[in-house]
């Protein structure tokens, strides 16, 4: 933010006055010319005229450089500018006095006051500007009257410079009272920049631990529930299966409380990214309240799917955030329904999508249904013991909707149920093919996991991760589909493994010593065997960020740990095999 001299102020205000100053002037010499007419109105107004001119160009350097205080010679000029202009505007106060008669005396008063009250309030940012303004003005204003009760002898014109002092003596309380708020709002406005840029770099510094908590917590969290996956196969009595499931249960809550942390974040930082793409609507609410029915059903609650008969199949908006809130609506309605019923209704209205997620749970008493929205607000002060949850889900899912375009808004009646809306604008398209998405929510993950795909058999996979366990962990998931893995620990080895090896997919994570993820699928796709092979990043970081970065780079997919079994072995499968369509046709 640029910050101006008091002479830069002083010469952005005269530059924007500038029209004003001559339209008041040409009324002015109207005005003379009716009450005294003569050929001196128009030569003042040319005069004046002329002043103006100088004084723009005389003020015009302090316009173009208002950060840079401006030299001895340049103050004086413009002091000088300043004075020379004032006294040739209110000469025709002289005129009036003499030659207007009582008319005309009283016209120069009220002109000269005027002008006295123009230049003190719009010049009092530098002194030496203000008092080569007002000095000249005053002359006329005190002068006039003094000088024409000592010529015509007229002691009762004196009273009329009296009555000039008295104005001008409340002039300099409100110069300086205007002057005192000026500087009080310059000092509050640049105490509220010095706040915004330490905000600026608080904000900066809660992404980046952000970002790196994330990252260290994905890490171990990648093992943990990893391991819970591979265990969960393996035959186990009833005991030590319910153990399992309550390991993967409690390591999804993490997760989802991990994500909830870091969606809010960049949402209050404004670097929530939007995009617009495809999707198979039918199929993704279908499969999302499939992925709901067994914990509902645990409950004794049935789940039921309405869809509109003109809905359409496949829609344009933003798949990952749209997923994400239904998601979240039916989340809290499991959550909160012990009993009865959930219902999921899908209507297509004009070019929006009405979704309404209703239960039959314990509803929202009505003095907290207008606070459910709030951050880390729930119903009830019990209700985190009782139900678990940061309150974050609903929050982000409303601001998701408002920056969609659309809106989320709750009915409910307490001891009864509650009614989530959530409308979005969007747009019908054709039919299309499913196809894979690079990043998945939990509910693709986990209905994912019911059915894995096949085809890895043979194909040759490399794989870089920095650390042991990541890499155990990609043997353990990946070689019981018969795959040939090689696995490498940085960047570098891993461009050294491309240049004397065609791999049918490659897996990298980011953050490696010696070369990181990104720079060795550039150095990958710049030369050698694995220019087309397809890099799918697979990677603890998880902020918007880099996804961007891993994006510039050209990867394939982009994958975050913890990994999923199924949707790794999926993307891959995919990524390879599209690989070798594009080998056989070239």
């Amino acid at each position: 933010m640029m910050t101006s001299t008091p002479y830069a102020m002083v010469a952005q205000l005269r530059f924007r006055e500038l029209p004003t100053r001559l339209a008041l002037a040409a009324f002015i010499g109207l005005v003379a010319w009716i009450t005294a007419p003569s050929i001196w109105p128009l030569a003042w107004f040319a005069a004046v005229a002329a002043g103006q001119s100088l004084d723009w160009v005389v003020f015009r350097p302090l316009r173009q450089a208002r950060d840079r205080e401006p030299s001895r010679a340049r103050k004086v000029l413009c002091c000088a500018a300043s004075t020379l202009n004032v006294v040739i505007y209110s000469s025709i106060a002289a005129y009036l006095w003499f030659r207007g008669g009582e008319p005309g005396r009283v016209f120069a008063m009220i002109q000269v006051a005027g002008g006295l009250l123009h230049v003190s309030l719009h010049m009092h940012h530098s002194r030496a500007l203000l008092l080569s303004a007002v000095i000249p003005h005053g002359l006329y204003f005190l002068g006039l009257p003094v000088l024409s009760a000592v010529l015509f002898r007229e002691p009762v014109l004196a009273l009329i410079a009296v009555g000039g002092l008295m104005y001008v003596a409340h002039l300099v309380a409100a110069v300086r009272q205007s002057a005192n708020t000026t500087r009080a709002l310059r000092e509050a406005g640049s105490l509220a920049l010095a706040e915004r840029r330490k905000a600026e770099v608080a904000s900066a510094a809660k992404s980046d631990f952000l970002a790196v908590i994330s990252h260290e917590i994905r890490t171990p969290m990648n093992a943990v529930m990893t391991a819970a996956g591979l265990l969960r196969r393996t035959r186990l009595d009833r005991a030590q299966r319910d153990h399992v499931d309550m390991l993967i249960d409690a390591g999804d809550v993490l997760l989802g409380l991990l994500n909830d942390v870091l969606d809010l974040s960049k949402i209050e930082a404004g670097k929530m990214q939007l995009e617009t793409a495809k999707l198979e609507l039918k199929s993704k609410l279908a499969a999302m309240v499939r992925l709901w029915e067994g914990r509902a059903a645990a409950n004794g609650v049935r789940m039921r799917l309405s869809l509109a008969a003109d809905l359409p199949t496949t829609v344009r908006t933003d798949p990952l955030r749209f997923q994400q809130i239904v998601f979240n609506l039916l989340s809290n309605a499991v959550k909160f329904t012990a009993q009865g019923h959930i219902a999921l209704d899908a209507a297509w209205v004009g070019d929006r999508l009405e979704i309404a997620v209703t239960d039959t749970g314990c509803g929202i008493p009505a003095s907290r249904l207008a606070r459910v929205f709030d951050g880390f607000e729930q119903a009830e002060a019990g209700t985190t013991r009782r139900f678990g949850g940061t309150g974050l889900g609903l929050t982000i899912s409303r601001r998701l909707a408002e920056m969609m375009g659309g809106t989320l808004t709750a009915e409910s009646v307490e001891g009864e149920g509650s009614t989530f809306r959530f409308s979005v604008p969007a747009a019908a398209v054709g039919e299309i093919r499913p196809a894979i998405a690079p990043a998945l929510q939990r509910a693709d993950a986990a209905a994912a996991f019911i059915s894995e795909p096949v085809g890895l058999a043979g194909r040759s996979i490399l794989a870089a991760d920095d650390h042991e366990v990541n890499r155990k962990i990609l043997r353990l998931l990946l070689e019981p589909h018969g795959c040939r893995l090689t696995l490498v620990e940085n960047g570098a080895d891993a461009v050294d493994a491309a240049a004397v090896e065609r791999f049918d997919a490659i897996l990298m994570d980011m953050q490696m010593p010696i070369m990181d993820g990104l720079e060795a699928t550039r150095r990958i796709h710049g030369r050698g065997a694995n220019t087309d092979t397809p890099v799918i990043a697979l990677t603890a970081n998880a902020m918007d960020v880099h996804r961007a970065a891993w994006d510039a780079a050209g990867v394939y997919a982009f994958l975050t740990k913890p990994i999923d079994a199924a949707v790794l072995a999926e993307t891959l499968e995919t990524a390879c095999a599209e690989r070798a369509s594009t080998a056989a046709v070239a």
